[in-house]
């Protein structure tokens, strides 16, 4: 196993990219946004995090400022419109917990401007997660796309892909794979991309084809219920999944890849990773809501006490 260089929980900084919203959830309201639940649960796993994104001046991005606040992850990163009103997804779960979205648009944070605060966050983080969602208008498109550019060459650069309705492009996608260094993407996703760039063969090819197009690091492949492939430099980890009772899924993949980001950091051996990062996912799937609190049991996976030393 390879040996750790720091563990998360002596303060790697990690930041959450593009969208900070509310979740409108059949039994109310939560926080939500991939990049902002990758910065929570990065938080509870035991990093410094950072939510980088816009809300209006309103009661609901006051409300999102401190809720980010109460979960230890500070708001002076997320900047305030003056003029846009704070984002909104109406989301419905099917019958197996998976969400339907309906996501508002002409929000704050289509209007991200890449503030001192956040660009700062940027360019001293170890890591920094960003999707294509928040990269549907301008000029976020242009913003978040500068503040990745901004990361440290060591930094991981992870583009969790999130594909929305209508709201990508091949363009903004081959972007976005050219300044990341890994990328996640699930069982939905993966054949969209082989489509666009031409891909055949079966999952794991067109993995390493990505991985090799656009000189990857690694690429994390998620399948629900069925766990995830890690393919890393050559080397693969096959994780068949945990079983638990599904309340619904929103949130459980940005879990993973915070878990997955903070095991990379860490220089543990992708097994390790692949097996945490579904432990952390398995559980946020057994609870409402995108950000539950993480139980003990969980946060002590990431726990300086629980790993070898140097």
């Amino acid at each position: 196993m390879t040996k750790l260089q720091r563990s998360p929980a002596l303060g790697f900084k990690l930041c959450g990219l593009g969208e900070v919203l509310w979740d409108i959830l059949p039994g109310g309201r939560q926080m939500g946004g991939a990049p902002a639940n990758f910065a929570c649960h990065a938080k509870a796993l035991g990093a410094e995090a950072r939510v980088i994104s816009r809300v209006g001046d309103d009661a609901l991005g006051r409300e999102i400022v401190q809720r980010l606040e109460i979960l230890g992850v500070p708001g002076d990163c997320v900047e305030v419109d003056a003029i846009a009103p704070t984002g909104t997804v109406t989301v419905e779960l099917a019958p197996d917990g998976q969400p339907r979205y309906t996501i508002h648009e002409n929000v704050a944070w289509d209007r991200l401007r890449g503030e001192t605060a956040g660009r700062l966050a940027a360019s001293t983080a170890d890591a920094i997660c960003f999707g294509s969602l928040a990269q549907r208008n301008e000029p976020a498109r242009s913003t978040i796309q500068a503040m990745v550019a901004l990361a440290p060459s060591a930094a991981w650069r992870v583009f969790d892909i999130n594909l929305r309705q209508h709201y990508y492009s091949r363009e903004v996608i081959v972007k976005s794979l050219e300044l990341a260094n890994a990328l996640k993407v699930n069982d939905a996703e993966l054949p969209v991309l082989a489509e666009m760039f031409g891909l055949s063969g079966d999952a794991p090819g067109k993995i390493a084809a990505l991985a090799a197009r656009f000189d990857l690091r690694l690429v994390a492949y998620t399948r629900g219920e069925r766990g995830s492939l890690l393919f890393a430099e050559g080397r693969w980890s096959d994780h068949p999944g945990l079983k638990t009772s599904v309340v619904d899924t929103v949130g459980a993949g940005d879990s993973f890849t915070a878990a997955m980001t903070l095991g990379l950091l860490a220089g543990w051996d992708l097994d390790k990773i692949n097996d945490q990062a579904n432990r952390v996912a398995a559980y946020v799937c057994s609870r409402a809501g995108a950000t539950p609190a993480l139980p003990a049991e969980l946060r002590e996976l990431f726990s300086p006490a629980t790993q070898p030393s140097a």
